[in-house]
């Protein structure tokens, strides 16, 4: 498919390791999202900081899945093996590009959108979802908390009782309800993502810049710096329960695909 001028793409791949901009496909931008060896933090928050909010000609972000699922959720291994150790660890800096981000953010959902690839869409400023999409919001089952500012997002973006729905038992929801629920925009046909996640970032680059600017500024306003704000309380407290034996026991039961023992929590 050809790339329209102005919008600039991230493609969501989960069968490659690593990041790396696509050859040939001017203004496009692969990542791995999240794959073992591969932190997709790094090169969003460094490149995308670097050449889209820089670059006059990018007026739209379009975060785009690979067929069949858009996010399967953080790492766990590299969490325990690089951990949270002050504001500027990369996957805060990557969440802070995220929350500050100037310029508008298409994003287009396809199959599972797991932990983070629920969570991201709250500073998304438009999103599009296949028919097949489901979010879910694991955090409890795996003994841990809320991430990405989502404990502040998630309720403003669809009402408390369902934020804490999403939040303690961790349940997949469907597209459908998401729609319902106001945190996508729109849901189509799984083969029509991509040309309506398009349409819609094409539609907002056609606009002026400056005013699309502004007007996601005034909107977020008091909410990006809010969002800052429990983004770090969140992930000083997902730290801390990283280590207790009930996240050891959730995450060793997940990862041997068994329920885990309550008796050790």
């Amino acid at each position: 498919m050809s790339r329209v001028r102005n919008i600039f793409w991230i493609v969501v791949v989960v069968v490659i390791i690593g990041s790396s901009l696509a050859p040939g496909a001017i203004g496009s931008l692969v990542s791995g999202f999240h794959l073992p060896g591969s932190r997709y933090y790094d090169l969003p928050s460094a490149e995308v900081d670097a050449v889209v909010k820089r670059d006059g000609s990018v007026r739209v972000v379009l975060l785009i899945g690979a067929p069949g699922i858009f996010c399967s959720g953080n790492d766990i291994a590299d969490f325990l093996a690089h951990p949270i150790r002050d504001e500027n660890a990369p996957v805060l800096q990557f969440l802070r590009t995220l929350i500050h981000f100037e310029k508008p953010i298409v994003a287009g959902v396809a199959g599972m959108a797991v932990g983070i690839g629920t969570t991201m869409l709250l500073h998304c400023d438009y999103v599009v979802a296949s028919e097949d999409a489901q979010f879910s919001t694991p955090f409890a089952n795996l003994g841990l908390c809320p991430e990405a500012g989502s404990s502040l997002m998630l309720p403003l973006a669809i009402g408390h009782k369902r934020a804490s729905e999403m939040l303690l038992f961790g349940d997949r929801v469907p597209a459908a309800t998401m729609l319902d629920w106001g945190l996508v925009n729109t849901v189509v046909p799984n083969d029509k993502l991509v040309e309506v996640a398009e349409a819609r970032a094409k539609t907002l680059s056609m606009k002026p810049p400056s005013a699309l600017i502004a007007a996601k500024r005034l909107l977020r306003r008091t909410l990006a710096p809010a969002a800052t704000e429990a983004m770090w309380i969140e992930a000083k407290e997902f730290g801390s329960l990283l280590q207790s034996p009930a996240a050891k026991e959730c995450l060793a039961a997940f990862v041997q695909k068994r329920m885990p023992d309550p008796a050790k929590f």
